[in-house]
């Protein structure tokens, strides 16, 4: 029973990439490492290093963020740079940014954010 379902599944899986193949058109082949089997796992990695990137953003300045509200509360005003956070030991030290990014503060507003350099 195991043979038949691993059968079908393989005719399916070839006839499915065959089609794609013809639908692209031109006969030019896709240079670009997406949706291929054979590029699956790089693929899968670049997926998942934007995406540790994009969640290591939104910890940092959620982080941040929350820390400033709670200066805020304790000292009843928003602090003047995120040094005096790590000064008044609300946070262990300013989180690094993924390269090519730079954190912001607004002490006005009393947000941070993550913006491209």
């Amino acid at each position: 029973m195991k043979i038949y379902y691993f059968s079908v599944l393989s005719v399916v899986l070839l006839f499915g990439c065959d089609q794609k193949s013809q639908s692209s058109g031109g006969g030019t082949t896709n240079t670009s490492s997406s949706g291929s089997v054979l590029t699956a796992p790089v693929d899968y990695l670049r997926a998942a290093g934007k995406a540790q990137q994009s969640a290591v953003k939104t910890v940092d300045t959620a982080t941040l963020n929350q820390a400033i509200q709670l200066f805020n509360v304790e000292k009843g005003r928003n602090p003047r740079d995120l040094n005096e956070l790590v000064q008044e030991k609300f946070i262990p030290q300013i989180p690094a940014t993924p390269s090519g990014t730079k954190l912001v503060y607004d002490a006005v507003a009393g947000k941070v954010s993550v913006v491209k350099e």
